[in-house]
Formats: C-alpha cells, sequence, structure tokens
C-alpha cells in the first residue's frame, strides 16, 4: 500500500507516491498560480491527485500540507494568504472528489515529520524542523506527533520577538526573528555591506550587479577571508543563534533540523552554530544536536503521506 503527500506551496503544487519507507516512487507537479480563484486551485490539486491515483492504484489515504493556518481536525485551511484560501474545507472538498481518506496539516509541520520520520530528525521523539529560506518556516515534533497548539498555529517560529521594535517583519511587526535570520534578511544586509563597502570581494563575485547576491554570496566571500562578508556573516549567525536558543530553551528538543536554502552551507554552518550557541544558553550544558535536513523539496511531500499514521 501507498500514501499520497500533497505540498501545496504559494509557487508550486508539487504530489507523490510514497512507499512505507518514505521513498518517493512518482513524483508529479503543478503551478499553484495563486491569483486565480480557489475552485480552480483545487481543480489542479484534484487532477494532480487522480493521476498519481493512476500511476500506483493501491494507495491507503491522501496527505495534504498546505501553507498557513491549517486545522487538522476539521480539514479546514483557516486562513493562507500566499493562496488565497480563508475557511476552505479543503479535507471534506477532495474527499468529496477522490473518496479516500483524507489528512491535512500545515506544509512545514508535515516537513517537520517528514524529517522526524526518514530524515535528519530519525530516531528521536522531539524534534524541530525549522527552514531558512524567503521567510523562516518551523515544525514541532513532541512525542512523535506534530505539535499544533490549542489553535492550531504553533511552529511559527519565525515571528517570535528577538528585538523589540527593530526591523520591519512582512508580517506587520517588528523585530521577528525572520527579519534577522532569515536568507531574505541575509541577502538585506549583504547588499547593505556591499554599499559601504564596494570594493568588498562581494561585489567582485557578483560583478557589480547587487541584483545577483543571494544568501550563500556573503559565505563565499567570507570564505576568502573578506572582513566585509565576516562581518555580515557573523552578524547573521549572532541572530539565527538568538532564535534557536529560544527554541532550546523553551522546548528543549532532541534535535533541530534546519533546511531551507541556507542549509546548503552544510557541517560549517552547524559547527558555527555549535560553537556560539553552547556559551550563551540559560542550560548549563546544551544537549540538543544541530543536524543539516536531508530530505530537501521532498519533505512536505514524505511528511504529508505520514498524517494517516
Amino acid at each position: 500500500m501507498y500514501n499520497i503527500g500533497i505540498d501545496i506551496g504559494g509557487t508550486t503544487i508539487i504530489g507523490g507516491v510514497v512507499d512505507a519507507h518514505g521513498k518517493i516512487i512518482t513524483k508529479k507537479s503543478t503551478p499553484a498560480l495563486p491569483e486565480r480563484e480557489n475552485r480552480l486551485i483545487i481543480a489542479d490539486i484534484i487532477t494532480l491527485c487522480k493521476s498519481l491515483i493512476s500511476d500506483a492504484h493501491d494507495i491507503n489515504s491522501i496527505g495534504i500540507g498546505s501553507a498557513g493556518i491549517v486545522d487538522p481536525v476539521c480539514g479546514t485551511v483557516i486562513n493562507a494568504a500566499n493562496l488565497g484560501f480563508l475557511n476552505v474545507p479543503l479535507g471534506d472538498m477532495l474527499k468529496a472528489e477522490l473518496g479516500y481518506p483524507m489528512h491535512i496539516d500545515n506544509d512545514a509541520n508535515c516537513a517537520a515529520l517528514g524529517e522526524s520520520l526518514f530524515g535528519a530528525a530519525k530516531g528521536s521523539t522531539n524534534s524541530v524542523t525549522i527552514t531558512l529560506g524567503t521567510g523562516i518556516g518551523g515544525g514541532i515534533i513532541v512525542d512523535g506527533s506534530i505539535y499544533s497548539g490549542s489553535f492550531f498555529g504553533a511552529g511559527e517560529v519565525g515571528h517570535h520577538i528577538i528585538c523589540m521594535d527593530g526591523e520591519p517583519c512582512n508580517c506587520g511587526l517588528k523585530g521577528c526573528w525572520e527579519a534577522y535570520a532569515s536568507a531574505s534578511a541575509l541577502v538585506r544586509d549583504t547588499i547593505k555591506a556591499v554599499k559601504s563597502n564596494p570594493k568588498s570581494m562581494i561585489n567582485t563575485l557578483v560583478n557589480g550587479d547587487l541584483d545577483k547576491i543571494t544568501a550563500k554570496t556573503a559565505f563565499d566571500a567570507a570564505a576568502t577571508g573578506n572582513e566585509t562578508a565576516k562581518v555580515v556573516v557573523e552578524r547573521y549567525i549572532y541572530y539565527l543563534c538568538i532564535g534557536l536558543i529560544n527554541i532550546v530553551n523553551i522546548l528543549q528538543p532532541e534535535v533541530i533540523v534546519i533546511g531551507g536554502g541556507i542549509s546548503g552551507q552544510g557541517s560549517a554552518l552547524i559547527s558555527q552554530i555549535e560553537k556560539r550557541i553552547n556559551n550563551v544558553t540559560y542550560l548549563s550544558e546544551i544537549k540538543t544536536k544541530f543536524a543539516i535536513a536531508k530530505l530537501g523539496n521532498d519533505a512536505g511531500v514524505i511528511g504529508a503521506a505520514q498524517l494517516n499514521k
């Protein structure tokens, strides 16, 4: 028997047929085109599911990971601004069309579940998975299950405040962790540094085109010994660790898994985190381990397929 996992993002909807070992047998995708009416997006999800069903036949259930706040009990997307979903009974709508048992949760929660079962947190009971991308997403696993909180919004770690009245965040608040430790924040700070120091190696790496700066640029320049880039990276790691320290002190997970574009720095990133964080946490000895995500962009699909367990 197989399960289908669907990961609904603001840009792309990805679906896969997943076996009992977390291996994706077949994977397909379709553009999300979120500017459309809800019914058209949902119609494409149904078409994608039917295509996957036809490839595998022996399907047990379908799991959906959606952006936004999701009520997994009622199967409703309460609010997914990037998709234009507001109180959409997605689970019931898909079940009526497809006839299979349907399970739905937040996409970051699904990614966390995938990593806990088959990825970097495999073997742990309590873990937190964060994604360092355009924003900062997060999912919490407690006693092997997704922790959604009383109102289904737990895990929004990117929006805890680390600097009162600090940098503006896309959510409308100021000082959110996301405004300091996301990939977007690192790009912003790298551009500021280049403008202040135009002779920096950073400028050389992008041939003077600031639009080519990515979250990787500062790390690459710092690796050459460039002082401007080293300051940018050190500042970034500082703010990243403030948020990680808060997670450790509040939740004490066995593992914190780091995914998203920044995770491409691999073991070097983990080494910098461990070096700084062990000296500034409230606890005298940090037992939480830090690991780079293993499942990549497939984590949401794999995790969604496991929502029936």
